[in-house]
């Protein structure tokens, strides 16, 4: 249990926050790159700012305020020049650092034109992804190189999900292996139940346990049955702090990488992301569609139905009910963790201690500066993961990836 004032500290993710400045030491996806083809500008939501994402004349990329600051209007609808963008109200240009280039129709005034720069802030670019820092400038780390965002050869799509809920539940739902065992299994069983259908996937744990190491911790389970030289039990998969998940890694024939990224929107949204990079096994890479190495593939993951009803027919679909379900900000003084929740007790801990370490000037966990150490972080994962093991293209009916436009090429080449 937590006292308001501690949920207070763990949720609010806004400027000056202590939260929101611990959010701001890292990067955060805000687009695919693909997104912006054939189009110029996109509303981005971060952090609890408004912002706008631009394409200049040259293919450069900006992140800015989104409105204005001569009066107002919205530079989503803005004009791309060479070095940035106009507002489209009365032509004022600003580049991506948020400098004031040109005022039409003023007489030209430096010290005006530097008066009215607008917040702005870097956006880099990595696996596909676009990706904004919002801290301090004087403090701006190194775009960690992630294995699976820098892996060659790779098939990339993205689902994604706007979920009226703070980020917190969502990243402590990772901390959390039994709940696989009873939603994803239990539940799941039940609601195959009342159509008729027989089925056993659930699989009761016998141990779980959790450790940190230099980018989070890793989550450990021994499933009943299973040997403590399995994968989910001796390597586990690893939650990269503050705000991302890595789920398994394939097995000798299927080599993938999956994460899931919770996006702080502001303190009652988070956009969810699933990133998956898919690597062909040998003997299909001849036949794999140039198309699907192109671009990452984008989709959006629905969490309820045309009626209005929870879509739980699926493990992200199951995630997204009890995230939601808990309403918008889970009020932690009225829960009662038990034994099995250590490893949400840990990661509260550890949240803790890192907003102390930024408030005393210090970097938090997982800041990269040297470049020697940042050619490619391999995160320690999971081959042989016990609930990937019924078949790729029946996992993937199974998980938000039933969703994604490029399965069924997928299931084909990897089935």
């Amino acid at each position: 249990m937590l006292t308001a004032e501690q949920n207070e500290q763990l949720t609010r993710v806004g400027p000056g926050t202590p939260m929101g400045r611990l959010m701001r030491c890292y990067w955060h996806p805000i687009a695919a790159r693909s997104e912006l083809d054939g189009r110029w500008t996109k509303r981005v939501r971060l952090l609890g700012e408004d912002l706008v994402l631009f394409k200049d004349r040259k293919g450069r990329f900006g992140l800015i305020h989104e409105q204005c600051p001569h009066r107002r209007a919205s530079f989503a609808h803005g004009i791309p020049t060479e070095n940035g963008i106009r507002c489209p109200y009365h032509g004022w240009e600003f580049d991506s650092r948020g400098a004031c280039l040109s005022q039409p129709n003023e007489i030209d005034n430096p010290a005006f034109r530097e008066k009215v720069a607008t917040p702005a802030y870097p956006v880099d670019e990595q696996g596909g992804l676009l990706w904004a820092y919002m801290g301090p400038p004087e403090k701006r780390p190194l775009l960690p190189r992630i294995d699976g965002f820098v892996a060659e050869g790779t098939i990339r799509m993205m689902g994604r999900a706007l979920l009226p809920v703070n980020w917190l539940q969502v990243m402590e739902n990772s901390l959390d292996p039994i709940h696989t065992e009873w939603l994803h299994g239990h539940h799941y069983e039940f609601l195959k139940e009342q159509e008729g259908v027989k089925v056993a996937i659930s699989t009761r744990h016998e141990k779980i346990a959790f450790k940190e190491f230099e980018f989070g911790i890793t989550k450990h389970r021994l499933l009943e049955g299973h040997s403590e030289d399995s994968d989910d039990w001796r390597i586990g998969h690893p939650i990269v702090f503050p705000n991302m998940l890595a789920v398994g890694n394939g097995d000798e024939r299927t080599r993938y990488y999956s994460f899931q990224i919770r996006v702080p929107v502001d303190d009652h949204h988070t956009m969810h992301l699933w990133y998956n990079a898919y690597v062909p096994p040998p003997e299909a890479r001849d036949r794999v569609p140039a198309h699907l190495y192109d671009k990452v593939h984008t989709y959006e993951v629905p969490f309820k139905d045309q009626s209005g009803e929870f879509i739980v027919d699926n493990i992200d679909g199951q995630d997204m009910m009890a995230w939601i379900t808990q309403g918008s900000i889970a009020d932690r003084t009225r829960e009662n963790l038990g034994a099995s929740d250590q490893g949400i007790a840990m990661y509260r801990r550890v949240l803790r201690r890192e907003l102390k370490k930024v408030e005393a000037g210090e970097d938090p966990m997982g800041i990269l500066r040297d470049p020697a150490r940042n050619r490619r972080i391999d995160l320690p994962n999971e081959r042989k993961k016990h609930h990937n093991s019924d078949g790729f293209a029946n996992f993937m009916l199974r998980t938000h990836a039933k969703y994604s436009p490029i399965a069924p090429e997928l299931a084909q080449i990897f089935d």
